[in-house]
């Protein structure tokens, strides 16, 4: 679900369309979301035309930025990062777990037959300023945040500095970073709320018994 930027469009319009029963107003929330789902898209655009990139993302707030910040880093090769240093519009997309919804579990299907399948998801949009950095020490900070993030919780995690520096010296140089400072943060939750609460039991108990992703969906559904 890729957003198609232009700029011909005012950055103001440049937003997912959500329907309001599905829209996630909670600003912290949405924000969990994408520490939840951090790997996520990263999309450009300009007037050389639009390109994604599927990235692991390190996101930070403070009083300063309290819609947050993003964090990335792409192969020096890869031009997408001279496109952003150029003004291209940026937009990060993350996605949580999605199902297929069949009518058959809806109860109203007996009732009415007037029911279709439908898809439950969670997506979240992150607009802002992109700057580029290849400075040596964030990019090493970057890393280090990124991989002790990660590793937390295992037992016996992995460090940046485990690798000799000479090695990961190297490496670094290959890198460049990229930040995104959010100005706008819009995000949705579909999760069969449009529907009432028999039909909604049958989808979290029809979802229970599938996949990952859809036992992951059923939770949201209350």
């Amino acid at each position: 679900m890729l957003l198609a930027l232009s700029e011909s469009i005012p950055q103001r319009d440049r937003k997912m369309l959500v329907p309001s029963h599905f829209k996630e107003e909670n600003q912290e929330q949405l924000q969990q979301y994408i520490r939840d789902y951090s790997f996520g898209v990263l999309v450009v655009a300009d007037g050389n035309g639009i390109d994604a990139n599927h990235l692991p993302f390190h996101f930070s707030c403070d009083e300063d930025r309290p819609l947050g910040t993003l964090r990335c880093h792409v192969a020096r090769v890869n031009p997408v990062w001279q496109r952003i240093e150029n003004g291209a519009s940026v937009l990060a997309i993350f996605q949580g777990p999605d199902a297929y919804v069949s009518p058959s579990w809806y109860e109203t299907k007996a009732e009415t037959g007037r029911v279709v399948p439908t898809w439950n998801y969670l997506a979240v949009h992150a607009q802002g300023k992109g700057l580029i950095f290849q400075e040596h020490a964030w990019l090493t900070e970057h890393l280090h945040q990124l991989t002790d993030l990660h590793e937390s919780g295992r037992k016996n995690p992995w460090s940046v500095d485990d690798a000799p520096s000479e090695f990961t010296s190297r490496l670094v140089k290959a890198i460049v970073g990229i930040e995104i400072r959010i100005e706008t943060l819009t995000g949705q939750v579909k999760a069969s709320q449009n529907h009432p609460e028999r039909n909604r039991a049958g989808v979290k108990a029809g979802l229970a018994d599938g996949s990952a992703s859809d036992q992951a969906m059923s939770e949201f559904i209350s």
